[in-house]
């Protein structure tokens, strides 16, 4: 694992400035959803639910998005190595077609049928109506994000993390602040409570598209804007979008849709209001402690891409490939510690004090903490396997295969058949969701030592 690990002090270099912003990125997106939390949570345990419930239908779509974003990247990786910026500018204009079109058509479903939508998440008559209630004003702000995710991960693909870093950062900021002030009234803004959580959400998200389009237009330098090849990217990137970006979007649609049938499994079992609430509370710690996991995947994807775009031999590659799994191993281990931190000094004297849960919920919570601590260490080298490896050098199929073969053949028919024919209890329940992680973690581990996923996807002329 040592020699592993001995690299040119410049490739440390590199990672370390195409992470952090990452992170730090992600780390302001996860606190705003843990100030949503904190802040909706003050309103009552059903506003709490609710939020969490309509957020898991936004989820699979954020996560769609993401996929369609992601597709592209695989591309816009690769010949960010051969430096053809024409190339990207196609396979961005493809990213942002689709993203319009997936965002439009949803948020439109939403806004016009929130109460049918919110069902299917639970049978809680209170939390439909919370759930409705804030997904109605939401719904069409994820048009604008999809739209300025696309951006920023090119760029991002472009070894440029720091634009995604500042545009969250602010975005998040802008969302807190106006949380504070129309939930609860503050500044002489009327007391909205749920919808004015809403609404802040709404607003940061139209300021966060207007610095995304200022940029691009005004300050962008590493991919110069050419209106030719991004609103008509042609047949051929059309092609290879469509061969090398569907299993990806399939991939996190699947996978999106699978992690959130355990909210509507959980939603569905006896005492769902104590469960959703303290799965609620569990989600946001379990995102902001995956943020390090997820900055260290990421940069991983844009090393290798790049260093496949760019000709480098396959063994050196796979190398790199080697290099950057033993790092996930170890962030695995730290990463997984601050969950069982939080659940030591936070949990009982600040965090449920503040959301006002049931005790029954409290119990709940620490046990899907505890249980938490072992999700993140595999979230962590899975993250690295799928996203870093195997997706960043070009293997999408194989990706996608392992990231959901396991949870809708074993994971989700377990929980559903441990809650709804056995009625056996949370922890059980809970333990089968996490178990998909583990075997993922496995098989994994084998298929990226076989060192076949190194893929070049690039085109000598576009």
């Amino acid at each position: 694992m040592i020699k592993t690990l001995r690299r040119p002090r410049g490739e440390y270099s590199a990672l370390f400035a195409l992470m952090i912003p990452i992170i730090l990125q992600n780390l302001a997106s996860s606190s705003l959803g843990l100030a949503d939390t904190l802040m909706v949570g003050v309103l009552g345990q059903n506003e709490l639910g609710g939020l969490n419930q309509a957020n898991t239908v936004f989820f699979v779509i954020q996560l769609f998005t993401f996929g369609i974003q992601s597709g592209g990247s695989v591309l816009i990786g690769q010949y960010w190595g051969k430096r053809d910026i024409g190339a990207i500018n196609r396979v961005m204009g493809m990213s942002f077609y689709l993203s319009f079109a997936v965002g439009m058509l949803t948020a439109t479903a939403i806004f016009f049928f929130p109460t049918q939508i919110m069902s299917f998440t639970t049978n809680d008559p209170a939390l439909i109506d919370c759930a409705a209630r804030y997904a109605r004003i939401v719904a069409y702000s994820f048009v604008l994000n999809s739209l300025s995710m696309v951006y920023i991960g090119a760029q991002r693909n472009a070894e440029n993390s720091t634009l995604g870093m500042v545009v969250l950062v602010s975005s998040s900021a802008i969302n807190i602040v106006l949380n504070y002030i129309l939930i609860f009234g503050k500044l002489g803004a009327p007391a909205m409570g749920l919808e004015g959580a809403a609404t802040a959400t709404l607003i940061s998200r139209v300021c966060e598209i207007v610095i995304v389009a200022a940029y691009a237009l005004f300050f962008d330098k590493k991919i110069p804007l050419m209106p030719k090849k991004l609103f008509r990217p042609g047949k051929i990137i059309a092609k290879d979008y469509i061969k090398y970006a569907t299993p990806v979007v399939i991939n996190e649609t699947l996978w999106s849709f699978g992690y959130s049938m355990y909210a509507v499994i959980f939603g569905h079992m006896q005492g769902a209001a104590d469960i959703v609430a303290a799965y609620s509370i569990t989600g946001s710690l379990e995102r902001i402690m995956l943020v390090l996991c997820n900055g260290v995947g990421t940069a991983a994807a844009v090393i290798i891409s790049k260093e496949i775009g760019a000709g480098r031999r396959k063994e050196d590659v796979v190398q790199t490939g080697n290099w950057l799994l033993t790092l996930a191993f170890i962030t695995g281990i730290i990463t997984a510690l601050l969950p069982f931190l939080t659940e030591r000094f936070l949990l009982d004297s600040v965090v449920y004090k503040v959301f006002r849960v049931s005790s029954a919920a409290e119990e709940i919570g620490h046990m899907m903490v505890l249980v938490t601590v072992l999700r993140v260490f595999v979230k962590t080298y899975n993250y690295m396997v799928i996203v870093g490896v195997l997706r960043g050098g070009g293997n999408v199929r194989a990706a996608m295969i392992l990231d959901i073969i396991f949870m809708y053949l074993w994971s989700i028919p377990a929980c559903l058949i441990a809650a709804f024919v056995f009625h056996a209890p949370i922890l059980v329940v809970f333990l089968l969701a996490v178990s998909e992680d583990i075997i993922k973690a496995v098989v994994g581990g084998v298929l990226c030592s076989r060192g076949t996923w190194v893929r070049n996807l690039t085109r000598d002329e576009v």
